[in-house]
């Protein structure tokens, strides 16, 4: 056999090896990118008005019927493989799960649609729960957002109705995409709350609340969390605001953001002209929300690698 004829016989081989190896690449399925979080809704979606209902569920922590409203983002319905973020929101002293959403107090259906229209919150499920003890709302005392001598609250509004969310709706299931804020009482009970079910909740805001409870250092924020494990500090992510004539609850934020910073604790502190009103957390709700959308923003690149966008998701009904 001649050079020539070698030399032939080895360019064939050459090529065919070549030609193999490119297709073996160009077989090669290409790896698609999950997204956690929903997409920002359309114009047409958007264009349907968002809603909200009242809701009720068979309570064995306080041994009874209650309830709390939800608001469902837009293209829930249109979507049924999506899972959703969570965002709860504490009503105040002599409330009900009605008030954020009340035109004459809250408006948070229109905080919402503008978030939503400028991505600055992906669509997420709004709940608003009764945060009264077995002494019902009065205007002389507080909601208590403990487990204490009037029922097990924390318990309640922490835990138990989580499980109901999770069981009712198509929710993201990692406590990162979980939320939970309020405004006056209720910002103390979010903080409450929130640091005794970690399991649940990672973003936690307050409009104007306090941070100390006659009941104890157990249910004082600004105590209890010193005695969190330092993992725990880690993936808390905690927003404060407060108006400037509102003295004392602006001094209570500022205290509580330096503990805050003293744990090592992620946290923003915002002061806003305004004072203890409606009016005040109307227009700063977007604030807080804000704040949250950005978490879950990082959140969704954390777990980037995760299949929490890919679970199935539950459909049973619960009483």
């Amino acid at each position: 056999m001649n050079y020539k004829k070698i030399l032939v016989i080895f360019i064939s081989a050459l090529t065919l090896v070549v030609c193999n190896y490119s297709q073996g690449i160009a077989a090669k399925p290409t790896q698609t990118k999950v997204s956690l979080l929903p997409t920002q809704p359309d114009a047409n979606t958007l264009a349907t008005p968002l809603t909200y209902t009242i809701e009720s569920y068979d309570s064995q922590v306080m041994a009874g019927k209650r309830t709390y409203g939800v608001s469902l983002p837009p293209g829930y319905e249109q979507n049924p493989q999506q899972l959703y973020p969570v965002i709860f929101l504490l009503h105040g002293g002599h409330g009900e799960p009605i008030d954020w959403f009340s035109e004459k107090k809250g408006q948070a259906l229109k905080t919402l649609t503008k978030l939503y229209t400028t991505g600055k919150l992906p669509p997420s499920i709004i709940i608003t729960p009764d945060g009264n003890d077995k002494r019902g709302s009065s205007p002389y005392f507080d909601p208590q957002y403990i487990d204490g001598p009037n029922g097990k609250v924390a318990t309640a509004v922490g835990d138990e109705l989580v499980k109901v969310v999770q069981q009712r709706y198509r929710t993201l299931p990692n406590p990162d995409f979980w939320a939970m804020g309020g405004l006056s009482s209720g910002g103390w009970g979010a903080m409450n709350v929130g640091l005794h079910n970690l399991q649940n909740f990672s973003i936690l805001f307050s409009h104007s609340g306090y941070f100390q409870d006659k009941s104890g250092p157990q249910n004082s924020p600004i105590s209890y969390i010193k005695t969190l494990p330092n993992q725990a500090k880690k993936r808390l992510r905690i927003y404060l605001d407060s108006g400037t004539s509102d003295t004392e609850e602006l001094d209570d934020a500022k205290e509580f953001s330096k503990v805050l910073n003293q744990q090592k604790i992620y946290n923003l502190l915002q002061q806003f002209p305004g004072s203890h009103t409606w009016q005040y957390w109307r227009e700063h709700l977007a604030d807080s929300l804000t704040f949250v959308g950005e978490q879950f923003r990082i959140a969704e690149i954390a777990h980037a690698a995760d299949n929490l966008g890919i679970s199935q998701p539950k459909k049973q009904k619960v009483n």
